[in-house]
C-alpha cells in the first residue's frame, strides 16, 4: 500500500480526534470553507473520513486543477468513494482511456441524436406532469426524484413508464445511488452498500439481455445509440465496457437533474415575478415542444437556470488526487494528496458576482455578464476533459420540464422560509421542499 504523502506544510485547521472536520463540513460546507480560507488562505487541509484533503480554493485553482493541463490530477481516484457502484462510469477514468471512452460516447450526444430524445421526452413530461398533485400540499424534491427516473427510463432506454422492466430498473438504481451516499462504505449484512451492490448485480444482468436486440434492431433511445456507438475510428464498446458507462450516466443524470429542477422551482416560488416571466415566455413557444427549434426562444429561461445553478450547484466540490508533484501559490501538492476544488463557494464570491448571495438572473444578461469575469466564474458544469458530457441533454430536460409546468401551473412554497439546504454530496432541501401547484 502507497503511503500517504505528509502534508505538514500544509496550513489547517487542528483536526478533532477520530471524526476530524467531517462533521463540520458536512453541516455547513460553504461557511466552514470560507471561514477557513479568511483564516489560512486559499490553500489549507481538513481532514474528511479519516482523510487528509488539500483545498485549492477561487477560480484560478479551478482552471489549473480541471484543465489539467499536464496531467497532474487522476478524476478516477478522486471518486474513488464510489469505485465499487460505478466503476468503469466516464467520470471514473482519466487521460487517455477517458479520451478513447469520451469520444464514443460523444456520438450518443450529437444534435441528433438530442433531437431525438426531445420528442420522445415531451409526451412522457406532459403525461408525468399531468399526473402530479394539485391544489394539495406535496414535496417536491421527492417528486421530481421519481419523475427524473421515469423520464430516464423513457428516452435512455424507451420503455414507458409504467412498464414492469422499467420499475425493477428503477428500484436497482436508487439501491445503488443510496448505497454510494451512505456513510458505511463496506457491504455488511442489510447495509445500503450490500443493497448497492446486489441491485448493480441485477442491472447489469437485465440490461446485458437487452445490448444484442438493440445493436440489431436499432432505436433512437440513448441505450440503442450507446450499443451502436462508434468513435471516428470506428472502435465502440464490449458488453462490459458499455453496461459499465450506462450504470454510470444513468445515476449521474438523474440525481444532479432532479438537484438543479427542485432548486429552480424554489427561486421561482420564491419570485413569483420571475415564475410569470418564464410562464408568459413557455406560452409563447407554440403549440408543439417536440417540433424543430421550439426551445430556442427560452431567453428568461437561460437566465434563471443560470443563476439557479451558481446558487445551488449540483456539484458544488470536485475531488482529484494528485498523480504528480505540483506547486500551487508557493505550496507544494504532493503526489498521492487528494485535492478539493470549490465551484460552489467560488460561484458566491463577491470578488466575481455583485451580491452574490441575492437570486439575480439578469446578472447573466449581456450588458452585465458576470459570469465573463474568470473563465472559471460560473462552472457548475464542471471543466476540462471532465466537463460534464451531458450538459446540453440536462439543460434540454430542464427546459422542457419547465416549459410543460408552467404553461398551466403555478408553483406555491408551502413549507417554512427560508428553505435550508443540504449542500453534500448532491444539494437537497431538508424539508423536501413543501410546494402546491395550482392551475394557472
Amino acid at each position: 500500500m502507497t503511503p500517504l504523502p505528509l502534508l505538514s506544510h500544509i496550513p489547517g485547521p487542528v483536526a478533532p480526534p477520530i471524526v476530524g472536520h467531517t462533521l463540520t463540513v458536512v453541516r455547513d460546507p460553504y461557511g466552514s470553507q470560507q471561514r477557513f480560507i479568511d483564516r489560512f488562505g486559499p490553500v489549507y487541509k481538513t481532514k474528511v473520513l479519516g482523510v487528509w484533503h488539500i483545498n485549492l480554493c477561487g477560480a484560478d485553482a479551478m482552471e489549473m486543477v480541471l484543465m489539467d493541463r499536464a496531467q497532474s490530477f487522476s478524476s478516477a481516484k478522486g471518486w474513488d468513494a464510489i469505485e465499487r457502484l460505478f466503476a468503469g462510469g466516464l467520470m471514473l477514468q482519466d487521460f487517455a482511456e477517458h479520451r478513447r471512452n469520451r469520444r464514443i460516447m460523444q456520438s450518443a450526444f450529437r444534435a441528433s441524436a438530442l433531437e431525438s430524445y426531445r420528442k420522445a421526452m415531451v409526451p412522457a413530461l406532459e403525461e408525468m406532469i399531468a399526473a402530479l398533485p394539485r391544489g394539495r400540499r406535496f414535496c417536491f424534491y421527492d417528486a421530481i426524484k421519481d419523475l427524473t427516473l421515469r423520464i430516464g427510463c423513457a428516452v435512455f432506454l424507451g420503455l414507458r413508464p409504467d412498464d414492469p422492466q422499467a420499475a425493477r430498473l428503477n428500484r436497482a438504481l436508487r439501491e445503488q445511488i443510496n448505497a454510494a451516499l451512505s456513510v458505511i462504505r463496506a457491504p455488511l449484512p442489510m447495509t445500503p452498500m450490500q443493497r448497492g451492490l446486489r441491485a448493480r448485480a441485477q442491472l447489469r444482468a437485465q440490461l446485458r439481455g437487452l445490448i444484442a436486440p438493440r445493436r440489431r434492431a436499432g432505436g433512437d433511445d440513448f441505450f440503442s445509440r450507446m450499443c451502436r456507438a462508434r468513435d471516428e475510428d470506428g472502435n465502440g464498446w464490449t458488453e462490459e465496457e458499455l453496461l459499465d458507462q450506462f450504470n454510470f450516466l444513468m445515476m449521474a443524470a438523474h440525481d444532479t437533474t432532479a438537484s438543479a429542477l427542485t432548486a429552480i422551482v424554489w427561486l421561482l416560488g420564491a419570485h413569483p415575478q420571475w415564475q410569470v416571466k418564464l410562464a408568459d415566455e413557455a406560452r409563447r413557444l407554440g403549440p408543439d415542444l417536440s417540433a424543430a427549434g421550439a426551445l430556442e426562444d427560452m431567453y428568461q429561461t437561460d437566465l434563471v437556470i443560470k443563476e439557479a445553478l451558481r446558487l445551488v450547484p449540483p456539484v458544488p466540490f470536485i475531488p482529484r488526487r494528485a498523480v504528480a508533484d505540483v506547486t500551487w501559490q508557493g505550496h507544494l501538492i504532493p503526489a498521492g494528496a487528494s485535492v478539493t476544488v470549490n465551484p460552489g463557494v467560488t460561484m458566491m464570491s463577491p470578488a466575481l458576482f455583485h451580491r452574490p448571495e441575492r437570486f439575480d438572473p439578469l446578472r447573466f444578461a449581456p450588458n452585465r455578464a458576470e459570469d465573463k469575469a474568470h473563465r472559471f466564474a460560473w462552472a457548475p458544469f464542471g471543466g476540462g476533459a471532465h466537463k460534464c458530457i451531458g450538459m446540453h441533454f440536462a439543460l434540454m430536460e430542464i427546459k422542457l420540464l419547465l416549459a410543460v409546468l408552467l404553461r398551466g401551473d403555478r408553483i406555491t412554497l408551502s413549507g417554512r422560509q427560508p428553505v435550508n439546504w443540504q449542500r453534500l454530496p448532491i444539494p437537497r432541501p431538508r424539508c423536501g421542499l413543501p410546494i402546491v401547484l395550482s392551475r394557472a
